[in-house]
């Protein structure tokens, strides 16, 4: 069987779906903390905490609640990755497209 851009690994398909995700993600951020900006106006690569988005640790628990509801698993406080998987929406889309219930 052959692959092309679209179907390999690493190739479009995958790409999109990523994207998908971030958009979703995004939209699941700001619907779940009320936030006075658009899901397309988050950047995927700045940092959610901090000087980015400006989010805090109770952001951070809201946050976990509402991929639990939606995508079927629970991010843990106790995961020593956690700075890493909330470092920015493109890695919290990553892992949550990794980790999510189909």
């Amino acid at each position: 069987m052959g692959y092309n851009a679209a179907t390999r690994p690493g190739g479009r398909l995958i790409l999109s779906t990523v994207m998908a995700t971030e958009a979703e993600v995004a939209a699941l951020i700001v619907e779940a903390l009320h936030l006075e900006v658009t899901p397309a106006e988050i950047d995927p690569e700045a940092p959610l905490f901090g000087d980015g988005l400006g989010l805090d640790s109770i952001d951070a628990l809201e946050i976990a609640l509402a991929v639990s509801r939606r995508y079927g698993f629970q991010l843990r406080s106790d995961d020593e990755h956690n700075g890493q998987i909330f470092a920015s929406l493109r890695n919290l889309a990553a892992h949550i497209e990794k980790n999510r219930a189909r």
